[in-house]
């Protein structure tokens, strides 16, 4: 039976073997919610990048740019880390490079060893679901995390995750149990169980209430973006 394990945070990921594994990047608020909308909004493929200077970079090329640091957009770039900036008709077709705090550098971590790499959301929870039913290998959650450390919301999303596939996958380890426990705690009010995190606070400092509760909508799109060389792209 294959396995299904979570790891809290980038920080942790040397722990975890990569091989023959499939990573699961979250980061709830905001950048996989940004990428699985995007591909399911019509962008061709978004292109994650860790550093500012190579968002830039790309930019020059003819991409749109999406540049975030500490849940505010880069001045001198296209798009900021709001779900909704990525509904735009004119990113239809688009290519797009993006770089955020911390959903971005997970993604550039886990590439690096991982057999694929994929994207979740809420937003494409059960879609997402289905096709690591189909696949032959182990999971790993990885959560985005804040800056090194564990959060709730993408710890939520990899508990959400871990329930649908509990008959399919084992749940070997402690941290995957503890994300599972926490969700099945939660989810019948997402949004209330996170009122007080602290990402959710930082956000809300900023006035985009409407970020957050989007972001916890389960099921929105059938979108699985999976990593094709440096390019997300909508798993066909």
């Amino acid at each position: 039976m294959r396995q299904l394990d979570v790891c809290l945070t980038p920080d942790l990921l040397h722990l975890h073997q990569l091989d023959n594994v499939i990573v699961v990047v979250a980061d709830i608020f905001r950048a996989t919610s940004c990428m699985v909308t995007g591909l399911a909004y019509g962008v061709k493929s978004i292109t994650p990048v860790a550093t500012v200077e190579e968002c830039k970079a790309l930019q020059e090329k003819g991409y749109f740019a999406a540049a975030e640091r500490n849940a505010l957009m880069v001045e001198g770039f296209d798009l900021d880390n709001s779900p909704f900036s990525y509904m735009s008709e004119r990113l239809i077709g688009s290519h797009i490079a993006m770089t955020t705090t911390n959903g971005t550098l997970s993604i550039a971590k886990a590439k690096k060893a991982a057999v694929k790499v994929m994207v979740g959301a809420f937003l494409n929870l059960g879609a997402l679901a289905n096709q690591l039913r189909s696949e032959q290998y182990d999971v790993l959650v990885l959560c985005a995390g804040w800056k090194g450390r564990p959060n709730m919301e993408d710890t939520l999303f990899a508990g959400a995750l871990a329930e649908a596939l509990k008959d399919e996958f084992m749940l070997m380890e402690d941290s995957a149990l503890m994300a599972q426990r926490m969700y099945n705690q939660g989810k019948d009010n997402l949004l209330g169980y996170v009122a007080n995190s602290s990402h959710v606070r930082r956000l809300q400092r900023l006035g985009i209430q409407k970020d957050i509760s989007y972001s916890l909508q389960s099921d929105l799109y059938d979108v699985v973006p999976v990593l094709r060389g440096s390019q997300l792209v909508a798993l066909n």
